[in-house]
């Protein structure tokens, strides 16, 4: 404990950014709360199994099931808050296909970077949380997940793989998490081009987690949605259409 105080101290407001985004980490991956869903070709996006997350100090979005465009969809409201709502699984890394998901904008944060610690918003996010040994990290990142772990009272995934919608990062960027680089984002949508229409996306979990890690993955252990606001403290609208992995 006293190398953990030592870090802090020595990492002052990074370490402490660190630590507050591994711990809402921690709550995307609870470990003993609820029961994994099925997976195989099981369509998510239904009432239930999705669980709200809050994250501790932090106005929830509101996420409001509704027919949207022609199709069932999860709503999400920001107004300069942070919330998630996640869905546990189960999935071997043997098993690890692709995942199809789509959502709507309808409009950017004009100030938002996903790859700045002070405007990391981003109107619409799918979050992938993985485990893995996490004794092969260096030694700063294992005292970090202590320490997280303390906080919240669970562990953080070993690795979470993100698809984000930036307002400028060009598609296909992989952006590392300027607070923690346990975290790394896949830029699918940029711009403001799309916005106020259904966009689909199809994507190899497996491929697209080694080319943000540079490691296999682990077996996925949650899914998760997220629009949040509250870096930026404006507001952000988002629709949510099915998750599925196949």
């Amino acid at each position: 404990m006293n190398c953990s105080i030592n870090l802090i101290r020595a990492g002052g407001t990074a370490v402490l950014a660190a630590l507050a985004a591994l711990a809402v980490l921690a709550l995307l991956a609870l470990a003993g709360c609820s029961t994994p869903a099925p997976i195989g070709n099981g369509q998510l996006a239904s009432d239930g199994g999705w669980q709200e997350v809050m994250i501790p100090g932090k106005r929830a979005t509101e996420y409001t099931w509704e027919l949207f465009d022609g199709r069932r969809a999860m709503a999400a409201r920001s107004e300069g808050s942070a919330s998630m709502m996640r869905r546990k699984v189960n999935v071997a890394s043997s098993e690890l296909g692709t995942v199809n998901f789509s959502w709507q904008v309808s409009e950017l944060m004009a100030d938002a970077h996903v790859g700045h610690s002070d405007t990391e918003d981003a109107p619409a996010r799918l979050l992938l949380a993985f485990g893995g040994d996490v004794s092969t990290l260096p030694a700063r990142t294992r005292m970090m997940f202590e320490l997280a772990q303390a906080l919240s009272g669970e562990a953080p995934p070993y690795a979470t793989l993100m698809y984000v919608w930036d307002a400028k990062a060009p598609i296909d960027t992989v952006i590392v998490n300027p607070r923690t680089d346990r975290i790394r984002k896949i830029v699918v949508d940029s711009g403001p081009t799309e916005l106020k229409r259904w966009r689909e996306h199809r994507r190899d979990v497996a491929a697209d987690f080694r080319r943000a890690f540079g490691e296999e993955p682990g077996p996925l252990l949650a899914l998760a949605v997220m629009t949040d606001s509250d870096n930026t403290r404006s507001r952000s609208r988002a629709w949510y259409g099915p998750v599925t992995l196949d």
